[in-house]
């Protein structure tokens, strides 16, 4: 009998929903890059108006979208963006801010909330000297994945925005681009509308193919001249697609019917901490207070286990879960997939199709893997 599969190692890994691909089957389309793709052309109407903003543009991939963003706010030669240490237009995103569009990224420290210090901040703007770079942008990542899906605070937001508009901060405006490739996780945590949370951002890429189950593409949205350029060099950097209104089609079902419901998502990831939380374990924890949307980061605090090791463990079947009944109903095995890479941590990833009993199968799978760990180690 085949395991019963948990994947719970991204939102990348969602599927299309059955609406979606019904839509994506029978959508009206024409040639984007000419501009007559009706369906695109309706998906970033729609998200332009939802952020508040005045135009928007469909782009294959939030790493597109950021780094569209960058070029075009960071357009002169010499110029500087300030960014999160732990962000992912730094970490995973090749560099390509350096290497394609020669802008510089200098890293500010990541707080354990996804936010900086703004002092910090203040003392790395740069100012009008010939031996320094311009600093020209300043990216903030919402939700905030290696800090475990954490919702960057309004008045953090509020209070940045402020910092940048006050007269002699810095010899040349600075723009505020926003990695939202979870934003919709973020209204949805803090019961505000994404309009509210970008209100102050020059531009804010947003992921449709994360937990909004879409099956490809980001949408950069911002002023009618930044989208212009944007428009611009994504041509150039390949992006510019035809008939794209089939992929725009399952993002707008996705604005329709699958944003109400992240909720559900970040209830169910709460529920798998609650479960870790209560088993109490000195190898293996969980930081109930820092549970804010749908993504978990599962604390490894034994030096002799690794992130790594935990994940493997976890995609396995041995013979005693079999015999002692960690099993779905159907009495196969289960495995559960998370995501470690060189972490401290194991991360899980909730998303549309993970549905109670799949919370369940999980549930079940950590609590007798972290058992075991717990009768090897007993104490820390």
């Amino acid at each position: 009998m085949s395991p019963s599969i948990v994947d719970l190692r991204s939102d990348t890994v969602s599927q299309p929903t059955a609406e979606m691909r019904a839509r994506m089957a029978t959508a009206i389309v024409g040639d984007d890059v000419y501009g007559e793709d009706p369906t695109i052309n309706e998906l970033e109407a729609k998200t332009a108006a939802i952020f508040g903003k005045e135009a928007g543009l469909f782009v294959p991939s939030g790493t597109m979208g950021n780094l569209l963003a960058i070029m075009v706010h960071c357009h002169k030669r010499g110029t500087e963006a300030l960014v999160g240490d732990l962000s992912h237009v730094f970490l995973y995103e090749q560099g390509g801010a350096s290497h394609l569009a020669g802008v510089q990224l200098a890293t500010l420290k990541n707080e354990p909330d996804g936010t900086f210090c703004l002092t910090e901040l203040r003392r790395r703007i740069r100012h009008d000297d010939y031996h320094e770079p311009i600093t020209s942008l300043v990216v903030v990542e919402n939700t905030h994945n290696i800090c475990g899906g954490k919702v960057i605070p309004l008045a953090f937001l509020d209070e940045l925005a402020n910092l940048l508009h006050q007269p002699g901060v810095s010899c040349a405006p600075i723009a505020l681009h926003m990695d939202g490739a979870r934003v919709f996780n973020a209204a949805a945590a803090l019961d505000v509308s994404v309009a509210r949370i970008c209100r102050d951002f020059d531009s804010v890429s947003i992921c449709f193919s994360k937990g909004l189950s879409a099956p490809v593409g980001s949408v950069l949205v911002g002023s009618q001249r930044f989208i212009s350029q944007a428009r611009r060099l994504r041509k150039a950097l390949g992006g510019g697609m035809r008939q794209a209104g089939i992929l725009a089609a399952a993002g707008l079902v996705a604005l329709e019917e699958v944003v109400p419901l992240l909720g559900n998502d970040h209830e169910r990831t709460k529920r798998i901490a609650n479960a870790i939380h209560h088993l109490q374990s000195p190898n293996i924890t969980v930081d109930l207070d820092t549970v804010q949307s749908n993504i978990l980061l599962i604390e490894i605090k034994r030096s002799e286990l690794t992130a790594s090791e935990f994940a493997e463990r976890l995609a396995q079947v041995e013979p005693q879960e079999l015999a002692t009944g960690v099993t779905a109903k159907d009495g196969s095995g289960i495995i559960l997939k998370a995501s470690a890479r060189d972490w401290a941590f194991a991360r899980v990833v909730l998303y549309h199709q993970v549905d109670d009993e799949q919370v369940e199968l999980a549930i079940k799978k950590l609590t007798f893997v972290i058992g075991q760990y717990d009768q090897r180690w007993p104490r820390l």
